[in-house]
């Protein structure tokens, strides 16, 4: 990576740039990328997510606000937003859903109540910043990990990536429990690794145990990476290590996911069980892939060639690091296996792969002949990944995700006692609406029922009682919004249009690209019954 600097400053010069200053600054930063490369690293790790949590709003999966912020604070306000909970209308039962993560998103949107907070957007805010703050154990352990393992060389490549590669940032202050769970992977891994002899290595091993139990509560997939890494360490003979580490998992495991499932329901691994059971049965019910998926998401988010040496490097090292290399191995082979996949699911491997490949690919450069006589060729390579990656940085860095949805909302949260809200396309395939920045919990006509037509629904609108007619109607329909508004006056003769809310940049070019990515502008109506006069 020294040699990124190096051309830097050749560019420089050549552009006729001869600032005294600017060199100097440039020497300055190269030599401590040299001396303390951690230091700029976790630098520019933290100005990336810095930025993303103050740019970057919104959310990515539906899974990331639905499942954790929307459930979250419906607790708050005292409502069930997703009837997880005994005793919700709609609940019959443990519906398979974690309560640890939304549970301490709910004590986080309870102090925030408590101390006075209660602007949507700025409890997010601080989401999206304590997000941020928590990977950067992520970066600082990865590469620590790397350097104990291979050197520093290694390490300095795999502590830029897992800081700046163009996803990390962005991913990274997002409610994923993909992401999430990583920052405890890798305090199990270093735990285990950061000495080989000691008076305290059971402890450790133990300790190792909590964070895998601590991560396995947030994502359970995690599993296969203590699963893997006992296999390892038995097989070299360490039974009391072995031991204490699975002592440590089911220890945490217990007090947490069987402690709040019990408080919850009454015995305990209520949702455990529940979680299981909707995964084997619904398997095939979402987006199903061929068992290669997995193969191209990793080349393609690493970016060609680069990805390719990344990969060819993780794969050198499967007999001289089993114990990452194995538990990494089995935890990709599951999901390339299950049916159902999705890109997120595989993001708790990225750190791992990221690093291990930075090791296998340094020391095979270190001894190839081929690159030895080809260092052009191969700084030409990087210096293309390090020219795309940037600028797909900044894009992500700065995306406004979800941007119509949620503006809606924040625009709606000015009338009081929203009680009904319907969202219609011609599709009849209506986006989810976020009423966490609505501040209400309103119904929605329009949620359930998908199969039903748009006539079917409006009739059966018109005869729920007045209370609960539409206030608003968002229409997403942008091809056939005069024809759908016409219809829908037959039945609510009383609207009126209100104001139209238009997506981020990158949610009309992931909709241009992909229209499953719902990402519409959307046509705000106000029913004239409910609110005569618009509010400013």
């Amino acid at each position: 990576m020294a040699d990124a600097f190096l051309i830097t400053q050749v560019i420089v010069r050549k552009s006729g740039v001869h600032n005294s200053k600017k060199i100097l600054m440039f020497d300055t930063i190269r030599k401590e990328w040299e001396k303390r490369p951690l230091v700029l690293i976790i630098g520019l790790a933290i100005l990336f997510r810095l930025l993303a949590a103050i740019f970057a709003k919104g959310w990515g999966m539906l899974d990331d606000h639905f499942i954790v912020i929307e459930s979250a604070q419906s607790w708050v306000d005292g409502h069930d937003y997703n009837d997880w909970l005994p005793g919700s209308p709609g609940n019959t039962g443990p519906t398979g859903h974690n309560l640890f993560y939304p549970g301490i998103h709910f004590l986080l949107f309870w102090l925030l109540k408590w101390i006075g907070l209660t602007d949507p957007q700025g409890k997010m805010f601080i989401v999206r910043l304590l997000h941020g703050a928590f990977s950067l154990i992520t970066v600082y352990l990865g590469y620590r990990i790397t350097d104990r393992l291979s050197g520093m060389r290694s390490a300095r490549i795999a502590g830029l990536l897992l800081a700046v590669i163009w996803f990390m940032p962005w991913m990274s202050v997002r409610n994923l429990v993909e992401m999430t769970c990583v920052p405890f992977l890798m305090l199990a891994y270093w735990f285990i690794l950061r000495k080989d002899t000691g008076s305290r290595v059971l402890l450790d091993y133990f300790l190792a145990g909590i964070f895998f139990g601590l991560a396995f509560n947030i994502r359970p997939q995690s599993v296969f990476f203590p699963l893997g890494l006992g296999l390892v360490i038995l097989f070299q003979g360490k039974w009391k290590e072995t031991g204490v580490m699975t002592g440590g998992w089911v220890l945490v495991v217990a007090l947490l996911q069987g402690g709040i499932d019990y408080f919850v329901w009454g015995y305990p691994f209520a949702e455990l069980i529940g979680y299981f059971n909707v995964c084997m049965a619904s398997r095939n019910d979402y987006i199903s892939l061929p068992w290669y998926n997995y193969f191209l998401d990793i080349l393609g988010l690493f970016l060609p060639p680069v990805s390719f040496f990344l990969f060819f490097g993780f794969l050198r090292t499967w007999k001289k690091y089993l114990i990452i290399f194995i538990p990494v191995l089995l935890f990709f082979l599951f999901h390339s296996y299950f049916p159902n996949k999705q890109e997120r699911f595989i993001l708790p491997l990225v750190p791992f792969f990221i690093m291990l490949g930075s090791i296998g690919w340094n020391e095979f450069i270190a001894q190839s002949r081929f690159w030895s006589k080809h260092h052009l060729l191969l700084r030409s390579c990087w210096g293309f990944f390090w020219v795309v990656n940037l600028i797909l940085l900044f894009v992500f860095t700065f995306t406004y995700s979800k941007r119509a949805r949620i503006e809606s909302m924040s625009y709606l949260s000015r009338y009081p006692d929203i009680t009904s809200l319907m969202v219609l396309d011609e599709e009849n395939n209506p986006e989810q609406i976020p009423k966490f920045y609505l501040g209400q919990w309103p119904c929605c006509l329009s949620e359930v029922g998908l199969d039903r037509s748009i006539d079917s629904i409006l009739v059966q609108s018109k005869r729920l009682p007045e209370e609960r007619y539409p206030r608003f109607i968002l229409f997403s329909s942008e091809k056939k919004l005069p024809e759908l508004v016409r219809k829908t006056r037959k039945f609510f003769p009383y609207i009126v249009y209100e104001t139209t809310v238009e997506p981020g940049f990158m949610d009309r070019t992931l909709h241009w690209m992909n229209p499953m990515n719902r990402n519409r502008t959307l046509y705000i109506y106000r029913n004239l019954e409910f609110y005569p006069v618009k509010i400013q």
